[in-house]
């Protein structure tokens, strides 16, 4: 993640895109290949349809043909939903492409710079959205289609985050969503002679104090660190936090906001006891730790489960809780729809479809997608949802209750910027600089970098 981000700055999408006729990107002509030409529709359909009955008023027999392009990033298991789709309405085809996340981004941006080649539908990842605000002209206002009925399916901070600043553009509908967990090895909590039962880890570290307690009785006891980096501990109390960075005249608050100083502060003294490994995110040996039980705790998202079970499969140790005093958010994708779509009322209509609570379930089912609507959360087969992996535990239940209490944050456009030099500044403090003074060199690393 933290080098796609890196990669996705140098892009510079904070121009206005619509705008944006000279392009640098380098790019195959493989990347304008699902822009395939399709025939006018005379009839269009109703875009504010409720799932239950879009098109179902019309004899797909006297519909023209249309044919659709959908790209995504990653694995989704949408093409396979989109059979039953196209199974019920015989007239819409859509064509798929799932690649990597940063060649899906820098292809999107390639298409909507030369003004030719978008698809109808196409994912924005979380930590996109702020780039493409200022090429509103680039995407369709769903609002215009009725999707404003559509927003009490979803959770209120998520919802909040596809729309702009006024509330009256929403940039897509929102898909899965990242909220944060406290992965825990219960063979590290008892070799430290503590109650590795989820219920009494909850109750053990129901505040931050309570996590830096137990962290020293199991560095005590263990020798193991109680986390693998500085990143991932930093990372859940800014999330917690009720301001980040900016506010939302894009007004830096570093010098002003204590929470930020305080996770900071937080995560350095963690570090100076011995209680935060070196295990840099995403390196073989973060991977290999979490096979080892080299560390006690992983504070991630949802999507994180499957990337320890893909390093760890044989393990039976690995257990989730709560966070202490709350949780955030990271991940997530919005389905937009191009202003290039020359079908934007049908691309619409079955994005209704698709990110409905129904086939929101479906695709947690499926894929592990984890769903941005509480509808979601009450469905029977989503509360009885276990995981033999982690002891059987209710595993969709947990990331339900953390997913309910994220908070909306305001980021914007140069979050990542800052992001990247306090995470850089806390793995200095991790090698041996002096907090205090790494504070003050990060405070001009951060002023260089967002005003040059």
């Amino acid at each position: 993640m933290k080098k796609y981000l890196i990669s996705v700055m140098s892009l510079g999408l904070v121009l206005s895109l619509a705008a944006c006729g000279d392009n640098n990107e380098e790019t195959t002509a493989d990347n304008n290949n699902n822009n395939e030409d399709v025939n006018e529709v005379e009839n269009e359909n109703n875009a504010g349809n409720d799932n239950n009955d879009v098109n179902n008023d019309n004899d797909a027999g006297d519909q023209e043909e249309v044919s659709l392009n959908f790209w995504l990033f990653g694995a989704t298991g949408y093409p396979d939903l989109a059979e039953q789709y196209m199974e019920e309405n015989p007239h819409i085809s859509i064509e798929f492409q799932e690649i990597d996340m940063e060649d899906h981004h820098n292809n999107l941006f390639t298409a909507l710079s030369a003004g030719s080649g978008a698809p109808d539908m196409a994912a924005l990842e979380v930590a996109e959205l702020e780039r493409y605000r200022g090429a509103e002209d680039s995407f369709y206002n769903l609002n215009e289609f009725g999707a404003g009925e559509m927003e009490g399916q979803y959770l209120d901070w998520v919802w909040q985050l596809g729309q702009d600043s006024d509330a009256d553009y929403l940039f897509g509908l929102p898909t899965d969503i990242g909220p944060t967990v406290m992965f825990y090895r219960a063979d590290v909590f008892e070799e430290a002679g503590l109650d590795s039962s989820p219920e009494a880890v909850e109750s053990m570290m129901a505040t931050w104090d309570d996590y830096f307690d137990a962290a020293a009785t199991i560095f005590e006891e263990t020798g193991k660190p109680m986390t693998d980096n500085p990143e991932l501990i930093f990372n859940a109390l800014r999330d917690q936090s009720e301001e980040l960075y900016f506010n939302p005249e894009n007004e830096l608050l570093l010098e002003t906001n204590p929470e930020m100083r305080e996770a900071y502060d937080f995560t350095a003294e963690m570090i100076a006891e011995g209680y935060v490994g070196s295990y840099e995110l995403w390196s073989p040996e973060w991977g290999s730790g979490m096979e080892e039980g080299s560390y006690a705790t992983l504070l991630a998202p949802a999507w994180m489960q499957g990337v320890i079970k893909d390093n760890a499969p044989d393990e039976e140790n690995w257990r989730m809780a709560t966070l202490p005093e709350g949780a955030g958010n990271w991940g997530g994708s919005w389905i937009t729809v191009p202003a290039q779509s020359e079908h934007p009322e049908e691309a619409y209509a079955f994005l209704n479809w698709l990110l409905s609570p129904e086939m929101q379930l479906e695709a947690f089912l499926n894929m592990g997608l984890f769903p941005s609507s509480p509808d979601v959360y009450e469905m029977e087969e989503f509360q009885n949802y276990t995981d033999d992996y982690f002891g059987g535990q209710e595993t969709a239940r947990i990331f339900a209750e953390a997913a309910e209490v994220v908070e909306h944050n305001y980021t914007g456009p140069n979050y990542s910027d800052v992001n990247d030099e306090m995470v850089d500044g806390l793995y200095n403090v991790l090698d041996g600089a002096d907090p205090d003074d790494e504070w003050e060199s990060m405070l001009d690393r951060v002023d260089q970098r967002i005003n040059r």
